[in-house]
């Protein structure tokens, strides 16, 4: 069964740059436009949010895969120029999972105590200072658990890269592999599993790390939070 073993875990092994590379630009645009769409869900503005709605809708409501081969096939006949397929993949795993996130952050921020909003603007804090000082650092640590599982899913949807010829982990498994050697597919595949398994856990204990930081810098204005409610009798 295990026949080969070095020669497909070198050749997977090939694909790994791509899909660290991919699911971490991923993660990065996942997080920006979580914050900014989920932010932009609160807004006092109705067109905000409704623009904002539109994108959350519209990119969760929708195939993944379909999204992939419109940014990468259909988007260059209008634009004239077509995007390299490293940074198409990204774009969509951004685009899809910051949906998501979008509404992980809207949650989160909905989730802190009326009383915190109604102190910081007691102590006439502007907009930007109270979700900066006093809603975020509360929220943050709400989000980071759902984030966790959010990237990891994107690390999996990392694998439809393979689509657009990206040769990640699973385009050098079923592309490169499997066709030469049909009889140990059944190795190949969980070699392909064991790899995105790790990859899974090593997302795992850095969030969990971050949750502990989230936790420590959400303690810091705690104090201070106490000292103002306690002030205000809230």
């Amino acid at each position: 069964m295990f026949d080969n073993f070095e020669l497909f875990l070198t050749t997977l092994l090939r694909g790994a740059p791509l899909t660290v590379a991919a699911t971490g630009g991923g993660i990065v645009l996942t997080i920006l436009l979580s914050f900014v769409a989920g932010l932009a869900m609160l807004s006092r503005s109705r067109w905000v949010r409704f623009l904002a709605r539109v994108y959350v809708e519209g990119w969760r409501g929708t195939s993944e895969v379909v999204q992939l081969f419109w940014i990468y096939f259909a988007v260059p006949l209008l634009v004239g120029f077509q995007l390299v397929p490293l940074w198409a993949g990204i774009l969509v795993l951004g685009l899809n999972h910051g949906a998501y996130g979008a509404e992980i952050v809207r949650g989160a921020v909905n989730a802190v105590p009326r009383a915190q909003h109604e102190g910081a603007i007691a102590l006439n804090l502007g907009p930007a200072q109270r979700i900066r000082k006093v809603i975020l650092p509360q929220a943050f640590v709400e989000m980071v658990p759902p984030f966790n599982n959010l990237f990891i899913q994107l690390l999996k949807s990392s694998s439809l890269l393979s689509l657009i010829t990206v040769t990640e982990i699973t385009n050098q498994g079923v592309q490169v592999l499997v066709p030469n050697y049909t009889g140990q597919a059944l190795t190949i595949f969980l070699i392909m599993l064991v790899l995105y398994l790790i990859l899974s856990l090593v997302i795992t204990v850095v969030m969990r790390l971050v949750e502990r930081w989230a936790a420590r810098v959400a303690g810091r204005p705690a104090t201070a939070r106490a000292r103002v409610t306690g002030e205000l009798g809230i």
